[in-house]
């Protein structure tokens, strides 16, 4: 599918991975609406200012079913919405016994943005690609984010593997449900990759971490994310999969 001349949303598009997604997106042609937290406004102003008239910032909630659906009619009164990135989440960490135990509240949450906030913005997404004509055999492209974690999520993370679990094991079906419409439904779960979560972290720490990646041996640039997403919604075979980019490391159990 062609990506000039369409509207893209964008969800946690103001920084990491939905950034870099909104750049590649706008350079293609693409007429991007970065849908982010309110606090996240002076980040998203200063990429809209970078990108010019090709972006929008729209200050909302994932979890929100009505903050979705403004980013939605935004983007339908720029260009006809064909592309939909769920790239908002949070990274979270807790213990099931002992003094950091969750008692539910940071499962609920995490589950809630990671999982809840992807289906919010597929749903809608999906609900008004429908109505468009095809263009080039599709109507439209969903991309979601999940992570390695899925498949290897380490100690303390089960709130935040059970929430990408959850993403990719939504992927197939909704890909099969929405054929009818044309509509694509691809997943990328990302590795280790220069995200804000890693900001601060001193250097010799992320070059550790980045060893572990067997090759390259470094952690990923966001841009490589953004060049995958790309390639998902120009590759009209590409759907109903779950894509890791990871530089073919296999996480340990900590």
């Amino acid at each position: 599918m062609k990506i000039a001349g369409c509207s893209a949303v964008i969800s946690g598009g103001a920084s990491g991975l939905g950034a870099a997604a909104a750049r590649r997106l706008a350079r293609a042609g693409a007429s991007v609406v970065l849908l982010d937290l309110p606090r996240a406004e002076e980040a998203g102003a200063a990429l809209v200012a970078e990108l010019g008239g090709g972006a929008v910032f729209v200050p909302g909630d994932v979890t929100n079913w009505d903050d979705v659906g403004v980013a939605m009619q935004t983007a339908r009164e720029r260009a006809p919405l064909r592309i939909a990135v769920a790239a908002a989440g949070i990274a979270t960490s807790g213990s099931l016994v002992g003094p950091r135990s969750d008692r539910g509240e940071l499962f609920a949450q995490t589950v809630a943005v990671n999982l809840g906030g992807t289906y919010a913005l597929l749903a809608q997404a999906a609900s008004t690609m429908s109505e468009h004509a095809q263009t080039d055999g599709d109507r439209g492209v969903v991309v979601c984010t999940a992570s390695i974690a899925a498949y290897e999520g380490q100690v303390g993370q089960v709130a935040y593997a059970a929430s990408k679990s959850g993403v990719a094991g939504m992927t197939l079906p909704a890909a099969r449900e929405l054929a009818r419409h044309q509509i694509r439904v691809v997943t990328i779960a990302p590795g280790l990759f220069e995200t804000p979560m890693f900001a601060g972290v001193a250097d010799e720490v992320r070059a550790s971490v980045g060893a572990q990646v067997p090759h390259p041996s470094r952690l990923g640039n966001p841009d490589e994310y953004a060049g995958l997403v790309q390639h998902v919604i120009e590759n009209s075979m590409l759907n109903g999969e779950v894509i890791r980019l990871d530089g073919a490391i296999r996480m340990g159990p900590r």
